[in-house]
């Protein structure tokens, strides 16, 4: 894929109807993890403009900072901590419309407001980290976004993640 993207501004339903396949030829041939989430990210980041998007992962007990879009980030996250590592502990994703009201919200950046993290896994099914986004404004996450970065994460399993 050319180092162009075709971004969709109609809706957000719209956006990620055209990102995702995309990102789906983007990885394909390529067999670098690391080329291919920081692509990722800057894909997802270039389309919707968030305030932080990247990736966590797994090293043992932590979750280790991968590549990433935005500001300084928090570097490892321990198991049932903060959104990210209670992602992890539940295997499910977490969607947080205020982090201020988030009891153990790991504060990385004092600008984010809202966070959604998706858990995801190598093609046997091992975990392997989370795709964190977050947001300055209150509730930008919503379900609509998990359903396509659910979708995101499986393409991504399917494609560099054996």
């Amino acid at each position: 894929m050319a180092e162009n993207l075709l971004i969709s501004v109609e809706n957000k339903e719209q956006a990620y109807q055209t990102l995702l396949p995309q990102i789906e030829s983007l990885l394909i041939g390529e067999t670098s993890l690391i080329a291919n989430l920081a692509n990722v990210c800057s894909a997802i980041h270039m389309t919707f403009g968030h305030l932080w998007v990247g990736f966590y992962l797994v090293d043992e007990t932590q979750l280790v900072l991968g590549p990433f879009q935005g500001p300084i980030a928090c570097t490892r996250i321990n198991k049932g901590k903060g959104v990210c590592g209670t992602s992890w502990s539940e295997n499910k994703t977490v969607i947080v419309k205020n982090v201020n009201n988030y009891p153990d919200h790991i504060a990385c950046s004092s600008s984010s407001i809202s966070e959604i993290v998706v858990p995801f896994y190598s093609a046997t099914g091992a975990f392997k980290g989370v795709l964190d986004m977050d947001s300055i404004n209150e509730g930008e996450f919503d379900e609509t976004d998990q359903l396509h970065l659910e979708k995101l994460v499986k393409i991504i399993s399917k494609t560099i993640l054996n």
